[in-house]
């Protein structure tokens, strides 16, 4: 066990001060996320170090399509997660097993993330898969010497994570992708165990701060699909966070605990791209249909990027402008 940061003593209970649940924790308990435990009056992380999947990934994956492109980032993620959606597609190691006990996991140190990212050629360290900010601990440690040794720091999040935490971590986060999963309270309550506001709140936040920000929306027939949900997102990213903020909106694939809802049909994915751009938003993508996701220039629509899939193929963009026109695209480019 690591002794966990952002917590205080509530009477008999510690509250812990990660993300937005606030749990209240008695001695012997542990928190929502099942990773964070109250042992005798101190907090510890039980998951510190213990990663459930460590990858070699292009940054496109994550989803980013305006930070690095063609880049590669070091992708790495321990058990747990403070969120209980219905249709996680990382189910098999967020939601913990006996497959992913953290007990049972082998340790990995800081410097050995950083180790493998130097000798494999990234630019950055992602902390993704599962939810970042419950492996806190470690993902901070990981990021002070990667900052330390030139490499960018990447999360991909649900963006549940708490003001105090942002307060703490906010100026070692160089880009971000948050997961705004539905546009509706009390569908987010009933498929994710959480509240809407506290993630657009973060969201804000983030931008202002200078952090890349790009969201994803993982479309699901019959749940957040609703033209309501989709024009009220495109507007809360157009009005909020700013027009050339890309959106990645993905087509759902049924999984085994959720498999009564079918794979949303293109063209449920192709309306919801159509009410992005309508909005106003410069770079709206198409994710999990297996093609080609370029970027073009917001004003004289010159092809500048050609990707396939999470692959990019070219990239045309110079000094960060548009080479036709001299547009700047929004972005960190290099």
């Amino acid at each position: 066990m690591h002794e966990a940061r952002l917590w205080i003593t509530d009477g008999e209970k510690l509250v812990c001060q990660l993300c937005n649940h606030y749990c209240k924790i008695r001695d012997g308990k542990k928190g929502l996320c099942q990773v964070r435990k109250n042992v005798g009056g101190v907090f510890y992380s039980l998951n510190y170090g213990k990663l459930i999947a460590a990858h070699i990934d292009p940054i496109e994956k994550k989803p980013l399509f305006h930070f690095l492109p063609g880049s590669r980032s070091n992708s790495i993620a321990a058990p747990g997660c403070n969120f209980r959606c219905s249709w996680c597609q990382n189910w098999d190691i967020s939601q913990l097993s006996d497959r992913n006990d953290p007990d049972f996991l082998p340790a990995t140190t800081p410097e050995q993330v950083v180790k493998a990212a130097m000798q494999s050629g990234c630019k950055s360290i992602s902390y993704t898969y599962t939810e970042p900010t419950i492996f806190y601990e470690f993902a901070r440690d990981v990021s002070v010497l990667a900052s330390e040794a030139g490499l960018k720091n990447v999360w991909v999040s649900n963006g549940y994570m708490s003001g105090e935490m942002l307060d703490e971590n906010m100026t070692l986060m160089d880009a971000i992708n948050v997961d705004i999963k539905a546009f509706d309270d009390s569908v987010l309550r009933k498929y994710a165990g959480a509240h809407l506001q506290p993630i657009l709140d973060n969201c804000v936040r983030l931008k202002k701060a200078g952090v890349w920000l790009e969201v994803t929306t993982l479309l699901i027939q019959g749940i957040n699909d609703d033209e309501v949900q989709v024009r009220g997102l495109a507007e809360f990213i157009a009005n909020q966070l700013g027009k050339d903020t890309p959106w990645h909106i993905s087509r759902y694939f049924p999984q085994p605990q959720f498999d009564e809802i079918p794979a949303t049909p293109p063209g449920v994915i192709a309306k919801a791209v159509k009410i992005g751009k309508d909005t106003g938003l410069q770079f709206v993508y198409s994710g999990n249909l297996g093609g080609n996701e370029d970027t073009y220039c917001p004003v004289c629509g010159e092809l500048l990027i050609t990707r396939n899939s999470v692959w990019m193929n070219e990239n045309k963009i110079e000094n960060g402008r548009c080479p036709k026109c001299g547009t700047k695209i929004a972005g960190i480019w290099d």
